[in-house]
């Protein structure tokens, strides 16, 4: 039996960025692209965190963070704080023009979700994550 599971989701991926990015611009955010998204959102989650832990959590390589977080840093959105004790450690943050986008963000998020689960019975979207899970888990302890 043919599989078709990777190119799927490669195409729900594709489709879901070009979603995301048109409801950003119809909601009058341009401070930053979906994937900058995806950094303030789990920082909105967890407040300070690491480069490191940016990276597990959002799937973006370490180099590509550093690139973008520099450039989030200029645009006022994230700061850079050094840990008093540790120096060499440096935790990220949202700053007060960032979180006035949250509100945006989460509205965005929750119209993505409707489109997404669009037809869904709740025990459906509960089944579904969980495989969801599974395949991220596969991915993430193949060393990705």
């Amino acid at each position: 039996m043919k599989k078709y599971g990777g190119f799927l989701m490669s195409q729900i991926g594709r489709l879901s960025s070009r979603t995301w990015e048109r409801l950003l611009k119809e909601c009058g955010v341009d401070a930053f692209n979906g994937a900058q998204g995806r950094i303030l959102y789990v920082l909105w989650e967890h407040e300070n965190l690491t480069i490191t832990d940016i990276a597990r959590l959002t799937s973006l390589a370490n180099t590509t963070l550093t690139s973008m977080l520099d450039r989030m840093e200029a645009e006022g959105l994230v700061k850079r704080i050094h840990d008093k004790v540790n120096r060499r450690q440096i935790f990220i943050s949202v700053t007060e023009k960032a979180n006035e986008y949250q509100e945006k963000y989460e509205q965005i998020s929750n119209d993505m979700n409707k489109i997404f689960y669009n037809g869904f019975s709740e025990t459906e979207i509960t089944n579904f994550e969980s495989q969801l899970r599974r395949i991220l888990d596969n991915f993430q302890n193949e060393g990705v």
